[in-house]
């Protein structure tokens, strides 16, 4: 009989081939491309009912009480249980991603030792490492905790063993992209895989109540490796992120069944381990002369966190035929519509003539919009060279008309910046940015202005025209 015209199809997202494929031509996902006839001759068989027990009955949800509400137990690092949503959850898969090197072993290495220390059994599994080098890496953190077990295995069926022998209350396996399972074919690493693996630590974790920290590693875009099947099959992803050339490390939460995903944590990498910073207002504020032209505090918005960053700039005379942008901590695109907006709505003439350089200190990226009227302030008053307010902090997105409009949790910002000691506010209510220059006397006049101006000039100069040339007739 005649093969079908589409004999492979990928398992993750449906796509078909007549011909095998090692990666799938819809996802880009590596090893997900099967036998169709497999596929269906798996489902091919119809599923009997069973009979439900009494237990797990299906009831209506206006019967289950307060009491099944989650429970949670603090993993003993703050910044940690803010962005699990206030603790640990029996039962949880987490999966913690993040760049080589930048510290996803030693945060966790960190909670297992807290955990340990609160009399707690913890298991941490390194797939990566062998035992000397964690316990290394422990001493010079001071994770040495007798309640901490610590194993060097790379099979599921030895780690599973190793969860009988220990009974742990919390396991860490370090990473789940480095154990291979005997009942999938092909490497570690593998989607397959990735995906045995990780099924059978979720499945683990519900049967014992057992929560489990996995670590994933991620690939050159920046999203985790292996199927996106790992994604969907634990409970919490949080990424760790961080620039190497910086100590700042956060840990953000982009998928969590127990809690809020807007949440961040804040970690400080130091000689003796990492360590949590409960309150970074002050890391991202320089500490030179306050009477320096070019400076402007912000307070941007991260997670739930609102956090004062000091935006530096430097507007000095081009050399070149082409004037240089050299941009570190914002986005260079919308610097270069700021640069047009004060050059065309406030008055800021030859500003696009000069080379302008923008940083933020302490290493923080500004993404979001709301910092706009703080760069164009920093930008003005490096170009006048007349410094701004140290009690002054601004915060608002500038329109291509010149406004300047409301940013999400404005009211929180002002409180924060208060609370830090800045009695001045510039935001929305300013209305333009040539006026909230103005009220700082950096602005140049406006565009209005310039044409009512030359108006007059014309004016005048017909006048002049025709006092000549009438003159004679008087």
């Amino acid at each position: 009989m005649a093969r079908s015209t589409n004999a492979y199809r990928c398992v993750e997202c449906g796509w078909t081939t007549a011909k095998w494929a090692g990666r799938c031509g819809e996802c880009q996902q590596w090893g997900t491309v099967t036998d169709a006839a497999e596929q269906a001759g798996g489902n091919a068989r119809a599923v009997k009912p069973v009979a439900v027990s009494a237990g797990r009955a299906a009831r209506p949800i206006t019967e289950f009480t307060a009491e099944m509400e989650i429970t949670r137990w603090p993993s003993g690092i703050g910044e940690f249980d803010r962005v699990l949503g206030g603790g640990v959850v029996p039962g949880a898969a987490i999966l913690l991603s993040g760049e080589p090197g930048v510290g996803k072993s030693t945060l966790l290495l960190e909670v297992a030792a807290r955990a340990a220390a609160t009399g707690k059994r913890v298991l941490y599994v390194s797939a990566e490492e062998s035992v000397s080098q964690v316990r290394l890496r422990a001493a010079r953190t001071g994770a040495l905790v007798p309640n901490l077990y610590l194993a060097s295995e790379t099979d599921l069926g030895t780690i599973l063993g190793q969860v009988d022998s220990v009974e742990p209350q919390l396991l860490i396996v370090d990473s789940v992209q480095t154990v291979s399972s005997s009942l999938s074919d092909g490497l570690a690493g593998q989607p397959g895989q990735v995906r045995e693996v990780a099924a059978a630590l979720v499945r683990l974790a519900k049967e014992r109540e057992l929560p489990i920290l996995l670590v994933g590693h991620v690939t050159k875009d920046g999203s985790i490796a292996g199927p996106r099947l790992l994604e969907h099959l634990v409970d919490v992803v949080c990424h760790f992120e961080g620039d190497r050339q910086t100590a700042l490390r956060f840990v953000r939460a982009l998928k969590n069944r127990f809690g809020p995903t807007d949440e961040v944590g804040c970690f400080e990498m130091t000689g003796d381990g990492i360590a949590e910073v409960p309150d970074p207002s002050g890391l991202f504020l320089s500490r030179g002369s306050t009477n320096v032209s070019g400076t402007c505090v912000t307070v941007a918005l991260e997670g739930r966190r609102a956090l004062p960053v000091e935006v530096q700039a430097l507007v000095v005379k081009a050399t070149g035929p082409q004037p240089r942008r050299v941009m570190n901590g914002v986005d260079p695109s919308r610097v270069a519509m700021i640069l047009a907006v004060l050059e065309r709505r406030a008055g800021l003439k030859g500003v696009g003539e000069h080379d302008v350089y923008i940083s933020t200190v302490g290493g923080v990226r500004l993404t979001e919009p709301g910092a706009d009227l703080a760069i164009a302030v920093a930008i003005a008053s490096a170009l006048s060279e007349r410094p701004v307010p140290h009690d002054l902090t601004a915060f608002g997105e500038i329109s291509l008309a010149g406004e300047v409009r409301p940013v999400s949790a404005a009211a929180q910002r002002a409180s924060e910046a208060r609370r830090l000691g800045f009695t001045h506010v510039l935001d929305a209510e300013v209305g333009s940015v040539h006026a909230a220059l103005e009220r700082l006397r950096l602005a140049g006049p406006s565009a209005s202005d310039v044409n009512d101006a030359r108006a007059a000039e014309r004016r005048a100069a017909q006048r002049d025209e025709w006092e000549r040339e009438f003159s004679g007739s008087f």
